[in-house]
């Protein structure tokens, strides 16, 4: 299911790079947006529930739906007006890092170290790689995604504390597998080079939020200690 997933949201960046050739990043949003809310109320939620519930906490719904939704998928689809759509899928990627970069302030509970604290230093490393290495003209669109990355990291740790159901950090790092894909697509179906900078950010990025989340962890873990007979 989690690679299923992965292959369908790694194409959204595939799909995002074809509309932009025909609509504006704000039409385009906008009917990516209006149509998403639909389906979700009148085919799975139901319109009054759907209303009783966003009467109940129509706050934190429009802050998650800004964060999470409408500001860095704009974001996103303005850069890939610039820059290639499978560079903005590896870029988009370091959510999580940016996620355990704001816990270092924020939540207490989602803490790094170590490791950990290794995998976020690592990972924003290739995050530097990948903007820095774009032509002048193009680095303003990488640090737009840059952006929509932090954005999603920020509605992580909001919806984290108004739904404390699963670690912000543990869910974020199902995204190891979508930039994958997204960049499987863009250069088999759109053509678009796969570039040794490229491939050396992407590797540093999955390197790092794999230790930055906890998903991967350096040296053996202690053996337990059997006490009494």
């Amino acid at each position: 299911m989690l690679l299923g997933l992965a292959a369908l949201w790694g194409a959204s960046f595939m799909f995002i790079k074809v509309g932009d050739r025909q609509l504006h990043p704000i039409t385009l949003v906008g009917f990516r947006m209006a149509l998403g809310a639909l389906t979700l109320v009148v085919v799975k939620i139901g319109v009054r529930r759907a209303l009783r519930e966003l009467r109940a906490a129509a706050r934190p719904l429009v802050v998650t739906g800004l964060l999470n939704s409408a500001i860095p998928i704009f974001a996103i689809s303005w850069a890939e007006t610039r820059i290639d759509s499978g560079l903005t899928a590896i870029i988009q990627a370091s959510a999580p890092l940016f996620a355990a970069l704001l816990a270092l302030r924020f939540s207490r509970d989602e803490r790094v170290s170590g490791s950990r604290l290794g995998g976020l230093i690592v990972g924003l490393a290739g995050v530097a790689l990948l903007v820095g290495a774009q032509p002048r003209g193009q680095i303003l669109a990488g640090l737009a995604v840059v952006f929509a990355a932090v954005c999603y990291a920020a509605a992580a740790l909001y919806t984290g504390r108004r739904l404390r159901h699963t670690s912000p950090l543990l869910t974020s790092a199902g995204a190891h597998l979508v930039p994958v894909f997204a960049l499987f697509y863009c250069a088999v179906l759109l053509g678009e080079p796969v570039t040794a900078a490229g491939v050396g950010g992407l590797a540093l990025v999955l390197a790092g939020v794999a230790l930055g989340s906890g998903a991967l962890r350096l040296g053996r873990a202690r053996r337990a200690t059997v006490v009494g007979g």
